[in-house]
């Protein structure tokens, strides 16, 4: 279980913070390297690792059709307006990997470019699609769908030759990408998409205070069959103008729902990634709002300087979270190159709760927890020197039932021998001196 808002009772110098990616050393993992990939854009990248075939699976859009970047200097792009191409025309195309790391674009002879099928392209035409993996689906023909702008949807028996398009009772733009999901607890596809409203902003300094404009939210429809979906509500939307939700890739983690929100900002033009919760697919909270879960580089044209645009389905692994990415080496609005690229997590490490003040202990202290006698196991990185103390609790009066120290970085540290402790209800209370903890779980 992530410890977040619905599991924390009580808290003393604990606060929530992110976990620390580490991009990887092989990034750029593949770039804008075929003569139809003109730019790649923000990628809109989907990755699913498929059992069966042993493969990394990858879905992007680059535009087929666009003004490229390629080859230009710094000095070029800040001189030469970048201005859109009347034909623009984005695609869906297709890359597998037997690591993750190394890529392929496998020629599918399924599309025609420039007279020829011999490439790598699925789609032609859907801008900012998502492609799902669907667990519910009723028969082979439907294993993965794709949503896109417009919104429209086709389904697929492998991945790589689609069905006609379908248009969906929704109006919404969803010129952004598209992200939908399987949520067994309703019984329900539901997916995440861009609407627009129309604002007034505030400007310093001009003779005339208040400009019309528009910002981004992010909006969730839901569906029985992915055909007929919900009236759309809006679930995300920022305050500041300068700051505007661009996308949101969506995914089931440890009994919760994660949110990787692009976040764009109007004023430097640049795109990074932030982390939101929610419990229920409707009610998100940013997490550790303003600070960046996977950020962009310092250096100016680094091939993630630009932006960063999380790609829907991180992989789990044993041993790290992969979350995949597209990175730009320059501005949203200007001359970019683009690139799939790699960050990686520790095991459920999201986020996690730590000391606020360095210098003291900090506590945190569970609500009731139902228990039967299970084994309690404990993830959480503690520095050299520091240490989480893990106590179990009476529910009713909190007294100590059980404790164990922990002084080493863990993932799923055993704290309580199963059947060690006889209770139907307990807490938990952690107590951490240079230690970030991140989740417990309680193991049958």
């Amino acid at each position: 279980m992530l410890l977040h808002a619905d599991y924390v009772g009580a808290t003393t110098n604990m606060s929530l913070h992110l976990g620390t990616v580490a991009k990887h050393p092989a990034n750029p993992l593949f770039e804008e390297d075929r003569p139809w990939e003109q730019r790649l854009d923000n990628c809109y990248g989907n990755i699913v690792f498929d059992p069966d075939k042993g493969l990394y699976r990858c879905w992007y859009s680059p535009f087929i059709e666009a003004p490229s970047a390629k080859n230009k200097t710094l000095q070029e792009r800040q001189q030469i307006p970048y201005e859109g191409y009347p034909k623009q025309e984005m695609a869906v195309c297709y890359a597998e990997s037997s690591d993750g790391i190394t890529w392929h674009k496998p020629d599918l002879g399924l599309v025609e470019y420039a007279g020829s099928t011999a490439n790598n392209l699925v789609m032609r035409g859907p801008h900012g699609a998502g492609v799902l993996d669907d667990p519910a689906a009723t028969s082979a023909e439907q294993r993965y769908k794709a949503i896109y702008q417009g919104l429209h949807v086709r389904c697929s028996a492998d991945g790589l030759q689609w069905s006609p398009q379908q248009k969906i009772n929704c109006d919404l733009a969803g010129d952004t990408h598209n992200n939908a999901l399987w949520v067994p607890d309703l019984n329900r596809y539901v997916a995440f998409t861009r609407d627009w409203r129309k604002t007034d902003r505030h400007i310093e300094g001009e003779e005339s205070k208040t400009r019309h404009s528009w910002k981004r939210l992010v909006s969730r429809i839901e569906s029985s069959d992915f055909i007929n979906w919900s009236q759309s509500e809006v679930v995300i939307e920022l305050e500041d103008w300068e700051l505007q939700p661009y996308s949101m890739a969506v995914f089931e983690y440890a009994g919760v729902y994660l949110g990787l929100l692009a976040i764009h900002d109007q004023i430097s033009d640049r795109v990074w990634t932030e982390l939101t919760f929610s419990a229920d697919s409707v009610s998100w909270q940013r997490i550790d709002a303003g600070n960046a879960l996977i950020g962009c580089s310092d250096v100016e044209l680094d091939y993630d300087y630009g932006c960063v645009y999380a790609c829907a389905g991180p992989v789990v692994l044993d041993d790290e979270i992969r979350l995949y990415y597209g990175g730009s080496d320059y501005l949203h609005f200007g001359w970019r190159n683009g690139c799939l690229a790699l960050a990686t997590l520790r095991p459920d490490g999201f986020a996690g709760y730590q000391p606020t003040d360095a210098n003291e202990i900090g506590t945190l202290k569970t609500v009731v927890l139902a228990y039967a006698g299970e084994a309690i196991k404990v993830t959480a990185d503690i520095d050299a020197g520091g240490m989480l103390l893990v106590e179990v609790l009476d529910a009713s009066t909190d007294a100590v039932l059980a404790l164990q120290q922990l002084g080493e970085t863990a993932t799923d540290a055993l704290a309580l021998q199963a059947g060690a402790v006889e209770a139907n209800a307990i807490k938990l209370r952690f107590s951490a001196r240079a230690a970030k903890v991140y989740s417990f779980v309680l193991e049958k």
